[in-house]
């Protein structure tokens, strides 16, 4: 029996804990959007690398951070609505960065990550850089990375006091990539990719 979803209907992260099948799918203010079956060799690379060097870090200096790759589900609830209910926009970033212990529970993160990196792929390269962009400085994700395999490019983007995203710092080439939400912790861009 295949589960049909109405892709017009607004859905809260109750009716998507209800969903049987394999299908992977995120919740965008309520609306569905599927994502990949599968990444890309040079994705999974990416996402792998990334997250030793984020992992190796925190070890290696014993913070209380930890960090999650996909599927992990990252529930962004409005004005603190903890209610499955009322939450409408539930992701699976590539890699997330949780430094707030209580915001983590058996399904996963509740709130915003300090840091998300989303690496792009062709299919999900407009949802990356337009969708999640929007929806990640609208929940107060402070630093969001927007990595490109193909072109071997980072994008940073830090959200300000304002609430919003600076400009985003581009990196590209043999250059160390400082985290801000690790101090301390600058990676190699040539550690990233092929």
């Amino acid at each position: 029996m295949e589960l049909t979803l109405d892709m017009n209907k607004r859905y809260t992260y109750a009716d998507y804990m209800t969903w049987w099948d394999d299908k992977r799918r995120e919740l965008i203010d309520g609306f569905i959007k599927m994502m990949s079956p599968a990444a890309t060799l040079s994705h999974a690379k990416s996402v792998a690398r990334i997250n030793y060097c984020l992992f190796d870090y925190i070890k290696g200096h014993k913070g209380q951070c930890q960090v999650f790759t996909a599927p992990f589900d990252v529930r962004l609830p409005k004005n603190g609505e903890k209610e499955d209910n009322k939450i409408f926009s539930v992701v699976q970033p590539d890699i997330c960065v949780v430094c707030d212990p209580s915001k983590l529970d058996e399904r996963g993160c509740l709130g915003a990550p300090d840091m998300i990196v989303e690496v792009l792929s062709p299919s999900t390269r407009k949802h990356d850089l337009n969708d999640k962009y929007r929806l990640y400085e609208a929940y107060g994700v402070k630093e969001y990375w927007v990595v490109e395999p193909k072109s071997k490019d980072v994008a940073v983007f830090i959200l300000q006091d304002d609430n919003t995203y600076a400009e985003g710092l581009i990196y590209t080439g043999k250059v160390n990539i400082p985290v801000q939400s690790l101090p301390g912790l600058e990676i190699d861009s040539e550690d990233l990719f092929d």
